[in-house]
């Protein structure tokens, strides 16, 4: 396969903002991995489609999702921390999401970057230091740190924020449905990097976009 390219929306920006997981890192495999084992305690059945649409969403509201559907009572707290253990131990797997590590490689220092994730802390502070790339960013927008989560506007709202950056002069980066819904809704332009289930199908692997519709 050749070297896909990630075709940037006009500027000039102000400022980077890029989710984690999918965006940054290629780490969505790793995560279903560690989702499906967390889950198979409980006996409910993760399909990977289903993963995907929830893509961006915090673990508390997943399982919340999963147990509305299942008519189940999983714990939120333990299956996420479940969870994070497994994801830990498959970290050396880790790979970045090379066309995007380009532009953070290209454009640090010339303007500040944001990380703004449905994740936790730890954990997106643990893939970032995987990839030796947490330095690169002013500063990591998590779960717990605001009350209404992608597709609302307040995650990158808030990364604006704490950067000192007006909305418009800033640049998602995004590979969810629901992240570029939330970008779009906070008055950013935006930029949609393709899901491993989609790459090959299209273009170069990645496109530029506007909100699609939130797959049901």
């Amino acid at each position: 396969m050749g070297e896909r390219k990630l075709k940037l929306p006009d500027g000039p920006f102000k400022a980077y903002l890029f989710d984690c997981d999918g965006t940054i890192v290629d780490s969505m495999p790793l995560h279903y991995v560690a989702w499906k084992t967390a889950l198979a305690k409980y006996g409910c059945k993760f399909e990977e489609d289903v993963f995907y649409s929830l893509g961006g969403m915090p673990v508390a509201e997943i399982v919340a999702a999963l147990n509305v559907r299942d008519g189940l009572e999983m714990p939120a707290a333990e299956i996420a921390e479940r969870k994070e253990e497994m994801y830990y131990e498959l970290l050396p797997t880790l790979k970045a999401v090379p066309e995007v590590l380009e532009h953070i490689h290209m454009a640090h220092g010339k303007i500040p970057f944001a990380v703004v994730s449905g994740s936790t802390l730890d954990s997106v502070t643990k893939s970032l230091e995987t990839l030796g790339i947490l330095d690169r960013f002013e500063t990591l927008v998590c779960a717990g740190d605001y009350v209404k989560s992608k597709p609302d506007p307040e995650p990158f709202l808030m990364a604006a924020q704490r950067l000192g950056v007006k909305a418009e002069d800033c640049l998602v980066f995004e590979d969810t449905e629901i992240g570029i819904q939330a970008a779009t809704a906070a008055g950013m332009a935006s930029v949609k990097v393709l899901q491993p289930w989609e790459r090959g199908k299209t273009d170069g692997g990645l496109r530029e976009t506007k909100a699609d519709p939130l797959r049901g």
